[in-house]
């Protein structure tokens, strides 16, 4: 692995923002993480559009990949080529629904679930979660022997996801991973490109 490929990828929750979103995402943005995740689980089909229109041309101004989930029909309708889907979504979709996207992310949670995204056509997976987090609060992460299990039983890239930080990134591409996924860390930082640095720093340094 080249570590300094190592990825870092911001998804969204804008219910976890201390200020507006949207300002807090063109912070983001403009920090320039390798995409943009907008992922935004409480809001229907309509109103998940109407957000992804204002957050797309903050993407496109920055020259950062952004990425819909779940509304794979939606994503079609803007000219998005970038998904990232729950398996089971995925395995509803069909071969020329995937043909009309560029990358497809699938969030996994076994090696099982890896081998099949991978083998339904997925670009990359998100394993975890890999450390506690206040996400999925009383629930233990799954950890990096998890992480390594993962990323020997698939070809394609795999990041890390939960509970990651600057202090246990390097632990995630040591056992493999491609990169780093950051939910909450990005929604309230009030310094992303500091956030940015400090990740990518600690996974070449420790890799």
């Amino acid at each position: 692995m080249i570590i300094s490929m190592c990825k870092v990828i911001c998804i969204t929750n804008r219910l976890l923002c201390g200020n507006d979103f949207l300002t807090q995402l063109r912070k983001i943005a403009a920090a320039k993480p390798d995409s943009i995740i907008l992922r935004e689980k409480d809001l229907s089909e309509s109103d998940y559009i109407s957000l992804s229109e204002k957050v797309l041309p903050i993407c496109q101004e920055y020259a950062v990949p952004f990425t819909m989930h779940f509304y794979y029909r939606a994503a079609l309708r803007l000219g998005v080529s970038r998904i990232h889907l729950p398996l089971f979504v995925l395995r509803k979709m069909t071969h020329e629904q995937k043909l009309s996207f560029s990358v497809i992310g699938v969030s996994c949670h076994s090696t099982a679930e890896a081998q099949e995204a991978q083998q339904l056509g997925a670009s990359y997976i998100t394993a975890g979660h890999i450390f506690p987090t206040d996400c999925k609060a009383g629930t233990a992460g799954r950890g990096t022997d998890f992480l390594h299990e993962v990323k020997k039983s698939v070809t394609i890239s795999v990041y890390a996801i939960g509970g990651i930080s600057a202090e246990n990134a390097s632990k995630t591409i040591s056992a493999g991973a491609d990169g780093v996924c950051m939910m909450s860390g990005f929604m309230k930082s009030g310094e992303p490109s500091a956030l940015i640095s400090a990740l990518k720093e600690a996974m070449t340094r420790h890799g």
